[in-house]
């Protein structure tokens, strides 16, 4: 991933996931463009490099669609006045960041695919693995992409397959099966909105309802923001097609019993206050802050997480362990995408800017400083620093998720294993690297207790993945791409 402007402070040592979907189709007419912002608004966490909203009038002339797409945050992009002339009561929004494909409006979604059967607009979230084989196999007999984006192979074999077929829904079934990877979807067709879960269930996909109007999106946040009740998750594997004259309608031929959630979505993608697959994102993390208790004990005077995603998982050490929980950071919710980073000569840090310490409540005192991962070390090392300055006399560091070992196939942007900080190191050395008194992560077989008892997808941590890795890179200039085959669900 390049590092520009576009980063925004600490972000360069998180990882990061690919985006979010929602879609919406009111059955009494009514324009939906405005509560796709709203939902598009919610789910910006998940992707901050562009967005994009696509509606139609299932009453107006059939396959006409309407569409702005920008790069930059939702609420950059969209304006009163641009909303307002997006007119249709069916549409589908989306924020991306790109971990596969460049960050340029080319590859900004919705898709809108004009074609023989009419048209399609498509949202996907997700990597597929055998993106590079399906778009020779296009190119080939013809196909020009405008895009350096897998979405837009899954959009051209929904096209293909619809001329075959009689409905959008066996369309986009016979596409499917062709895919290797991961996952959600959401398409509007001229008079359905479908959305489309892979058969792993990597990333999450739920359905709701606002009286007489239907949902799909990435969280159930999504749906708390616009007004609208969670009705259920999406299954892996599920295709539903909603419209006015059948409601939702579910098609499970692709359904399997071995599934791979991200376990990441529980540990810092997902907002705090989402429910993914019936596993509550704020119970998972202060389940692992309450492992890392058990497992990795200190004695000191105040716990503190690292905002956001570190401070349920702080109030669960704190719960369990019986050491107070306290504030130690205020965040400035001020520096966003745009943030400029100063050059290595300025003293100003990045991290600095967007995190300053309450001297008051860790001077003199024994600090225990829970985070979500550690990618490189380099912001752990400002942080760590950062409390020793305010005056903490010793700062042990809790991690609630373990190493990060090997490279993502399926959505999360995990730099090289010789970026990882973690690779080739032991944990007493990664703790010398960023200066903390002393070291804990999760340990592995914990994940299970974070995903309810569900299956997950550890291969970052394990190297061993649920399908074969690509054979040719589909993220960057990554090795070991076989590392793994061996497929094991835990």
């Amino acid at each position: 991933m390049e590092d520009n402007i576009y980063s925004s402070c600490m972000e360069e040592d998180k990882i990061r996931e690919e985006c979010g979907v929602f879609g919406m189709y009111d059955f009494d007419g009514n324009d939906v463009a405005n509560s796709i912002y709203y939902g598009l608004f919610a789910l910006q966490h998940r992707g901050q490099e562009s967005c994009g909203i696509a509606v139609s009038d299932t009453e107006g002339p059939k396959g006409k669609v309407l569409s702005l797409r920008g790069m930059g945050l939702v609420n950059e992009v969209y304006t009163h006045e641009s909303l307002e002339k997006l007119k249709g009561n069916i549409g589908v929004g989306h924020v991306r960041y790109s971990t596969a494909g460049a960050s340029t409006i080319e590859n900004a979604q919705p898709l809108v695919l004009n074609y023989v059967k009419g048209t399609l607009a498509l949202a996907h979230n997700g990597n597929l693995v055998n993106a590079p084989e399906l778009r020779r196999e296009l190119e080939l007999t013809g196909a020009i992409f405008q895009t350096t984006i897998d979405s837009e192979v899954i959009a051209y074999h929904i096209a293909r397959e619809r001329v075959r077929s009689k409905t959008v829904e066996e369309a986009i079934m016979r596409a499917l099966k062709k895919l290797q990877g991961s996952y959600s979807l959401v398409v509007m067709s001229p008079r359905k909105l479908i959305g489309a879960r892979d058969p792993f269930g990597f990333r999450p996909l739920c359905i709701g309802k606002r009286d007489n109007t239907y949902v799909l999106a990435s969280e159930s946040c999504a749906l708390d923001t616009i007004g609208a009740e969670f009705i259920r998750d999406v299954e892996p594997g599920e295709i539903v097609t909603i419209s006015p004259e059948y409601g939702v309608q579910s098609y499970r031929e692709m359904c399997q019993k071995e599934h791979a959630r991200c376990i990441f979505e529980y540990i810092y993608f997902a907002r705090p206050d989402s429910v993914i697959d019936g596993m509550s994102v704020y119970d998972s993390r202060l389940i692992a802050g309450r492992c890392l208790a058990k497992d990795s004990p200190v004695d000191a005077d105040l716990v503190v997480g690292v905002p956001e995603s570190g401070n349920a998982a702080a109030l669960g050490y704190s719960l369990e362990s019986g050491i107070p929980y306290g504030t130690a950071f205020v965040k400035n919710s001020y520096v966003g995408r745009t943030f400029i980073k100063p050059q290595q000569s300025q003293r100003e840090s990045s991290v600095q800017v967007k995190l300053n310490v309450l001297k008051e409540a860790v001077n003199g005192k024994r600090v225990i400083m829970i985070d979500d991962s550690i990618v490189r070390g380099t912001t752990s090392d400002r942080i760590v620093g950062m409390l020793r300055e305010a005056g903490a006399t010793e700062v042990h560091v809790r991690i609630s998720s373990p190493p990060f070992l090997y490279p993502c196939y399926f959505g999360t942007d995990i730099p090289d294993r010789e970026q990882l900080i973690a690779y080739n190191r032991t944990v007493d050395e990664i703790c010398k690297v960023i200066g903390a008194d002393s070291l804990g992560y999760l340990e592995l077989n914990r994940l299970i207790e974070l995903s309810g008892g569900r299956q997950y997808c550890h291969g970052c941590f394990s190297g061993t993945y649920p399908m074969a890795p690509p054979t040719e890179d589909i993220r960057g200039d990554h090795e070991d791409f076989r590392r793994g085959e061996n497929s094991h669900v835990k």
